[in-house]
């Protein structure tokens, strides 16, 4: 590393703050010039998305504040550094193709010189997690809204590599992004193909013999709890435990890990246990809707309805028509301070029971998109916990890239 240049981040690369849009300002998605606007909410995740976006008219004024594909984007706001996800300071690369603007407390961040300092390098600097912990560290607010400045990451300390050796290691990262990419795209294709499937089989061709019935009938539903965090010896075990955060960012059917473990003291006081593989989880609570078929034994807190398969139809016609019919689920929900359905209410929403030849023939039709599906998030995991691996090492010139 010797030949890596010790600067502060700020003398290679620019920060743009994002404008103050207006609520009242904000126009129809359908509006003629109108871009969606970027809002911590938008990037929470540490991908950027478009859902319940806001649209602005865009003027040559706000040209400062223009987003395009490739961007690198970090969030101004989030929570406080000592929670478990840590919003504040995290990085996201903008690959929607359509322009947008940035909001207040999100950053764009750009080189000053591409011959000096690269963005796909940028990108990588700052989606390490020794750089978005170096941020977090560095907010000031309150425990619910931690905030960072321009300077802050102005001020970063900074290894500059030689341009050549920039590339070569965005290359290796970028490789390994564009595989998981590339396996995300086929999953929603597939995914995309047994939705349809259903539709067609149980919607379009429905048959006005077929039984009704409630779900109470059809399947068993458990839900979960938090074991104390004041008792260390509930946490930090190897038993899977999931909250709804987990399918926050949830991109793919099948969960495969979950960001806290809990021992076999936690499990005791979980009256549910342990959910087996195969289990649809739905969030019933901040919001309702997260879906995910559990691949691993996996216990669960409050937030979610766990629905078993063990009565009359399989796990996957389960998955979709709880996908079909979302807007019925959420509507079942209620509350003053967030939407919440509950166990019983859940039970109680009524569906039109197709005969088990039917129901057998589809499971076998969809089989084969979900089992790639599985082998596809199978080697998303591999490659996303090789990437992460790879990237401090390659930032902090622990491990070099030998062309």
């Amino acid at each position: 590393m010797n030949e890596w240049k010790e600067v502060k981040f700020g003398e290679l690369a620019n920060v743009v703050n994002g404008f103050a849009f207006q609520s009242a300002n904000f126009l129809d998605c359908m509006a003629v010039n109108s871009l969606p606007v970027i809002k911590i909410k938008n990037v929470a995740n540490g991908n950027v998305h478009l859902n319940g976006a806001q649209y602005h008219q865009y003027s040559e004024n706000l040209s400062k504040y223009l987003i395009e594909k490739g961007d690198v984007l970090v969030a101004l706001t989030g929570n406080h550094p000592q929670a478990e996800t840590q919003v504040v300071g995290l990085t996201s690369r903008y690959k929607i193709d359509r322009k947008a603007l940035l909001n207040q407390r999100v950053a764009k961040i750009i080189s000053k010189n591409e011959m000096c300092l690269s963005t796909d390098y940028i990108y990588y600097f700052l989606k390490d997690t020794n750089t978005h912990q170096y941020l977090a560290s560095q907010s000031s607010g309150s425990a619910n809204q931690a905030n960072i400045s321009k300077s802050d990451i102005e001020n970063i300390p900074f290894s500059q590599p030689p341009k050549n050796e920039q590339k070569n290691i965005a290359a290796v990262l970028s490789s390994l992004d564009d595989k998981i990419d590339l396996l995300h795209r086929q999953n929603q294709t597939l995914e995309a193909i047994a939705t349809t499937l259903f539709r067609q089989w149980f919607v379009e061709e429905a048959q006005e013999d077929w039984e009704e019935a409630i779900l109470d009938d059809v399947i068993s539903v458990k839900g979960g709890t938090t074991p104390s965090t004041k008792k260390p010896e509930y946490w930090d075990g190897t038993i899977h435990w999931t909250t709804p955060r987990d399918l926050s960012s949830h991109n793919s059917v099948f969960l495969f890990d979950t960001e806290r473990k809990i021992t076999e003291k936690g499990l005791s006081q979980i009256g549910s246990g342990l959910i087996p593989v195969g289990t649809v989880l739905l969030s019933s609570r901040a919001p309702i809707g997260y879906l995910a078929i559990t691949d691993i034994p996996v216990a669960i807190n409050q937030g979610y309805i766990a629905i078993v398969c063990d009565k009359l139809i399989p796990n996957y016609f389960m998955y979709l028509w709880c996908k079909a019919n979302m807007d019925a689920i959420k509507n079942a929900g209620n509350g003053s301070t967030f939407e919440e359905i509950s166990k019983s209410s859940f039970k109680a929403l009524g569906l039109v029971l197709p005969p088990k030849n039917k129901l057998m023939e589809f499971d076998k039709a969809v089989l084969p998109s979900f089992k790639k599906i599985r082998t596809n998030k199978r080697q998303i995991h591999t490659l996303e916990k090789l990437r992460d691996t790879l990237l401090p090492k390659l930032m902090s010139g622990e491990v070099r890239v030998v062309v």
